[in-house]
């Protein structure tokens, strides 16, 4: 599956209106390059691509002929993911599909708009002939598919892409193009002309530093559902980091959930923080399961070879590794499931028509450090409660004071635009504390993980030395994560991080 990332600008330009002339951009401007392209694009009967600025076209004609997938990813940028035309011209590919199921869910993906295109290209090359860019100036005669009536519309527009050049030929080309009469285009696709209304980007509330408190957590929560849905692609192909981050976002809904309970009507987010916690145990063993392989790998690989006696590796790759296989297997499916679905389209009820409680109109300077208090008090909780264990009670009660910190450095950061770099300092503790004792956790982890590889090896009548040396290793990685928690947690609770608490 080809990917690459476009960046290009539109100009509108009426029917007849000379091109301006673009010698001189470049070292010399190619022969024009005439085309005839026809596309049909895709998307649900209610737009959902289209909203958010997401264009899925099947095209024929041209150097590209086939299936297209463009995501906006930044300023005139888009990330553009090609698939070959196939025999069928009305199903999607599942690779293109898969980039957009968070969107689409259970959707049916229908033909929206047709559009039939007079190209005539002009490529701006440098001295040795390479390609800097490609102005491309359309003739378009679209069509709207979906509605009461099939609606036709021609006019034309001119595309400036960058091919080899940067953004400095991209801008020269643009301010040509607009001393020339033509003017920046007001749609962000041709088929968002097409669709007009329908293809219009749900608006989002800007924050102002000074604002209700229900703002503030509407806009965080907004946040989180929008990384939520951008990182399924990435975990469901199993991109690096891909599982983390949407994990990383599941957990930042739950837990602003219970954070800000007294803005929020409960009755709303506890079903939904329910859901979240199914989704967050799944992405929870995937991710686990692939760090461990990694962990462990990298604890043989630094052993003397010497001391690694047996096929020890072959065995923490046969054993952990069919466990991560399983673990994205579930979670894949998972992710293709109606209750998946089911709690995306949920989400999206909460921030549509949220249920606030009377608290979340009071000034979000005054209540954001009482709800964050409330977190971080926690914290003091779950360290107090560490202190008064020992063994793997002990182990346990750090494992929670690491999730209560976890907690408090998300409500801390969710806090940051309205409170700033006070919030953020608490935040940056909090995370330290949250990042050593999550080291002392995975030790503790490998530490049951290296016992059962040690008795799976010892009913092979393999060696099991080598299992029994990582396990002290880790013993001592455990030793030294307590002792850098004790120094975390007492610069995390230092009266002058606190101080913006009250």
């Amino acid at each position: 599956m080809a990917s690459a990332v476009e960046t290009e600008r539109k100009f509108d330009a009426e029917l007849g209106q000379p091109l301006p002339d673009l010698s001189g951009l470049a070292c010399h401007v190619g022969a024009p390059d005439v085309k005839a392209l026809e596309a049909t694009y895709f998307d649900t009967a209610d737009g959902r691509l289209a909203r958010h600025g997401i264009t899925l076209r099947r095209r024929t004609g041209g150097d590209d002929a086939g299936w297209h997938l463009k995501i906006p990813v930044g300023p005139d940028e888009r990330l553009e993911v090609q698939r070959p035309l196939g025999r069928s011209e009305r199903i999607v590919p599942k690779a293109l599909l898969a980039q957009v199921r968070a969107l689409v869910r259970d959707r049916a993906l229908l033909p929206v708009g047709r559009l039939r295109t007079s190209r005539t290209e002009h490529r701006l090359l440098d001295d040795d002939g390479a390609a800097l860019a490609v102005v491309a100036d359309d003739v378009v005669h679209g069509q709207r598919l979906t509605g009461e009536a099939v609606e036709a519309s021609t006019w034309r527009e001119v595309e400036v892409e960058l091919l080899g050049g940067d953004r400095v030929i991209l801008e020269a080309v643009s301010r040509r193009l607009r001393e020339g009469g033509l003017r920046p285009s007001a749609h962000a696709s041709k088929l968002a002309r097409v669709l007009g209304d329908t293809a219009s980007a749900t608006a989002t509330p800007r924050r102002r530093d000074r604002q209700r408190v229900g703002d503030v957590v509407l806009s965080h929560l907004r946040e989180q559902v929008a990384e939520l849905v951008r990182r399924d692609p990435q975990a469901r192909s199993d991109e690096p980091d891909g599982v983390h981050k949407m994990r990383v976002a599941t957990r930042r809904l739950r837990s602003a959930m219970a954070t800000y309970r007294p803005v929020l009507e409960a009755s709303q987010t506890d079903p939904l923080r329910q859901e979240l916690q199914w989704l967050g145990q799944l992405l929870g063993r995937a991710r686990d399961a692939e760090v461990q392989v990694d962990r462990l790998r990298a604890l043989v690989a630094a052993q003397d070879a010497e001391l690694v006696l047996g096929p020890v590796r072959r065995r923490v790759d046969l054993e952990l590794r069919a466990r991560h296989r399983a673990a994205r297997a579930s979670l894949v499916a998972e992710l293709d499931s109606p209750r998946y679905w089911r709690l995306l389209d949920a989400l999206e009820d909460m921030l549509a028509q949220p249920a606030l409680t009377r608290r979340a109109r009071k000034p979000a300077a005054a209540q954001l450090p009482r709800l964050v208090g409330r977190a971080v008090g926690r914290v003091d909780k779950a360290v107090a409660l560490a202190d008064r264990t020992v063994g793997a009670a002990h182990d346990e009660a750090l494992h929670e004071v690491r999730k209560s910190a976890k907690r408090a450095r998300y409500a801390a950061e969710s806090a940051v635009p309205v409170a700033g770099k006070p919030a953020a300092r608490l935040a940056e503790r909090m995370e330290r504390v949250q990042e050593v004792l999550g080291e002392h956790q995975d030790s503790v982890t490998s530490r049951a993980l290296l016992r059962e590889l040690a008795v799976a090896a010892h009913g092979a009548n393999e060696n099991g030395f080598t299992f029994g040396l990582l396990h002290r290793v880790e013993l001592e990685r455990g030793v030294a994560a307590r002792q850098a928690a004790e120094g975390a947690i007492r610069e995390a609770s230092r009266p002058g991080v606190r101080r913006w608490l009250g």
